[in-house]
């Protein structure tokens, strides 16, 4: 259940943290998301930078320009008015390839379920998703909404690489995963969209607050749009959400 009041916390002599609960909630991450664009609003001088998460923001702020206390009493009145409606919500419609070398855990995760790899697709790609961070990875999109049919736990030994753009599910979340790294997630599929891409404008095409669907297609599209992606092209279409 979303916290009565936010807690703020010192997290260092440069930052803050504003805690809205402790669990993955819609209804916390939408408070959070929301002081995120008040704060933005209002431009305190002497923040650096917010960073959203599931449950808290955190927030970086100039030790020499204002102090805790100072940012703390500025903070406050906007986190207990926050507005939790996000507006006009962008929504990404995200192709991926499902199974076989793209999602070499689809049939695992089916079996384990009690479900047939069609069936995994159907209810993945049936999901409507919202990002609710970025993290651990540049432009990582942390994803809730999974089907409760589709929660898996971790797996209990990470692998050491997965590739760029894997399509994977870890307990009761889902994930566009935009390098290659380790995971211990479920991988389901790849997707040829670039989330993080350093040479293209913006940098960063999914945000938190963004709404994600996914769609199949053919291993034979891959080529074309993994080259679309890696020129620029968003390959990510924006639909009403």
């Amino acid at each position: 259940m979303p916290s009565p009041s936010p807690r703020i916390v010192p997290c260092s002599e440069a930052a803050l943290v504003v805690e809205f609960g402790d669990t993955i909630d819609e209804a916390i991450n939408r408070k959070v998301l929301g002081l995120d664009r008040a704060i933005a609003q209002a431009k305190i001088a002497g923040i650096i930078e917010t960073v959203p998460t599931y449950r808290s923001l955190l927030v970086h702020y100039d030790p020499l320009a204002l102090s805790f206390a100072q940012l703390s009493a500025q903070i406050e009145p906007l986190a207990n008015t926050v507005t939790t409606e996000p507006g006009s919500r962008r929504c990404w419609r995200v192709p991926v390839v499902y199974g076989g070398e793209y999602g070499i855990d689809l049939e695992e995760v089916a079996k384990a379920r009690g479900l047939s790899p069609e069936d995994v697709i159907r209810l993945h790609t049936g999901g409507h998703y919202y990002v609710a961070m970025l993290g651990f990875l540049p432009s990582f999109a942390y994803l809730a909404g999974l089907d409760p049919r589709l929660a898996s736990p971790r797996r209990r030994e990470p692998r050491a690489v997965t590739p760029a753009g894997t399509i994977s599910i870890g307990g009761v979340q889902a994930g566009i995963q935009c390098l290659a790294a380790p995971s211990g997630w479920h991988l389901l599929g790849r997707t040829p969209v670039r989330t993080y891409h350093p040479g293209r404008e913006p940098v960063f095409l999914i945000e938190p607050g963004d709404a994600v669907r996914f769609y199949a297609i053919d291993p034979r599209e891959w080529a074309a749009l993994d080259q679309a992606a890696e020129a620029g092209e968003p390959v990510a279409e924006l639909v009403a959400s």
